[in-house]
């Protein structure tokens, strides 16, 4: 009913709290929810100043007003325990930093108050293949790409996972917790989900603007997780980007 309140009288949805979703499995976003306590080559650790030796920015430099929570650097994950031992901070190719930037400048015309948090960037292949040595071979492969056949857009820095705070800091509610293999982390029949009970309007609504925010800018989208987006299509990336070893 505030919601819709808020709706009627022109407010932003973002000044609004509906069902909260949990940031990963957890119920809260952490206090302090920009992970890295600073940014720049002097504070690089190891695996950061390797993704800045390739050409990688860090998106904390870019654009302040985009959040970052790198989920894999706590063990709030799949996985069940830190998986990026020294990398906090969400590094990607240059023009995925740029569209990222044009994605938030969209956000904040189309919802005063809110912007996006970064869960995930650049990955290391290493890691990839321990996330996928977790779950090949059981129903949950599809959400992991093979590390075997050049990996995921991650891995070339050519990808992001986001999500869209409001503006207490909290993030909108999407029907399905971040990093959730099931049927509510899909993109394809999101109608049927709604009419199954199974997501809300609102939730429909916020993925909804989501990709319209992160496609607008140029982004690609993925049928099995509504927040993950690519830059370019894998066979370009495999063609074109370097890997991330």
């Amino acid at each position: 009913m505030i919601l819709l309140l808020a709706l009627s009288l022109g407010f932003s949805a973002c000044n609004f709290i509906g069902r909260q979703a949990a940031v990963t499995r957890g119920d809260t976003l952490p206090t302090g929810h920009a992970a890295a306590t600073g940014t720049g080559p002097s504070t690089d650790s190891p695996t950061a100043a390797r993704l800045r030796a390739m050409g990688m920015v860090d998106i904390a430099e870019i654009e302040p007003s985009i959040a970052v929570h790198i989920v894999y650097a706590t063990p709030d994950n799949f996985m069940g325990y830190v998986l990026y031992d020294d990398l906090d901070r969400a590094f990607m190719l240059p023009e995925t930093a740029r569209r990222l930037v044009g994605a938030q400048r969209a956000l904040e015309a189309a919802r005063p108050g809110c912007r996006l948090i970064v869960y995930d960037a650049a990955r290391p292949l290493s890691i990839q293949q321990r996330m996928w040595d977790r779950v090949k071979g059981t129903d949950k492969a599809i959400f992991v790409s093979n590390p075997a056949n050049g990996g995921g857009l991650h891995n070339y820095g050519a990808a992001v996972d986001v999500t869209i705070l409001d503006s207490a800091g909290r993030p909108l509610p999407m029907g399905s917790a971040y990093d959730f293999f099931g049927d509510e982390a899909r993109i394809a029949d999101e109608e049927g989900l709604f009419r199954a009970g199974r997501i809300t309007r609102e939730e429909l609504d916020n993925r909804r603007l989501l990709r319209r925010v992160m496609t607008g800018a140029g982004f690609r989208t993925i049928a099995s997780e509504w927040w993950h987006f690519n830059l370019v299509s894998r066979d370009e990336a495999v063609r074109t980007l370097r890997l991330i070893e």
